[in-house]
């Protein structure tokens, strides 16, 4: 199994790699908010981007094996004060050659095992409706919230719809149980 490791800083060593594998992710039809003219100049102005706000907005983890890096996933946390309990899962990225070996359900876990360190119990995220990410999020517990139609559009151009998941990872403090029914 890779290793996982999360990212305090992102240094230049990382930004080749990072690209690799979002250029990856789109040339499969990932829907992670890119089209698929998607360069390599526009994918580095991506992660430059995100390491502006790591650590205070967006946790990052990457997962690696013999020096290659092979997946990442990202945890946006809420701010508002009304939201400091949640936090969203975004953009988990497994590159087309790794799938399969249990990469992207490790990466969750230790999102969601951040997630509760930091006091964030309630976690959404949303995926293309119908696709091998959907599947796994529901194999991983997260409850389907609902869809939403034409929402987004493919790396191909189609509109698709979104499908939004939530997951609790435990009570609030001092409350009832709240899982999900059935």
């Amino acid at each position: 199994m890779p290793a996982i490791r999360r990212l305090g800083q992102l240094g230049p060593e990382l930004v080749d790699p990072l690209c690799d594998l979002l250029l990856d992710a789109v040339a499969g039809g990932a829907s992670i908010g890119f089209m698929a003219h998607l360069d390599r100049a526009e994918a580095a102005g991506y992660w430059q981007g995100l390491a502006e706000s790591l650590e205070q907005d967006v946790l990052c983890w990457v997962a690696e094996d013999a020096g290659r890096l092979l997946g990442s996933v990202q945890l946006g946390l809420c701010h508002k004060a009304n939201g400091r309990h949640r936090a969203e899962l975004q953009k988990l990225m497994v590159h087309r050659s790794a799938r399969g070996r249990g990469i992207g359900s490790a990466l969750l876990d230790v999102a969601e095992r951040a997630a509760g360190e930091q006091g964030r119990f309630l976690l959404v995220l949303d995926t293309e409706a119908g696709s091998g990410a959907e599947a796994l999020y529901r194999r991983r517990g997260w409850q389907p919230a609902g869809q939403i139609p034409d929402y987004a559009r493919s790396p191909d151009g189609r509109l698709h719809p979104t499908a939004l998941y939530w997951k609790r990872l435990h009570a609030p403090a001092g409350q009832a149980s709240l899982r999900p029914p059935g």
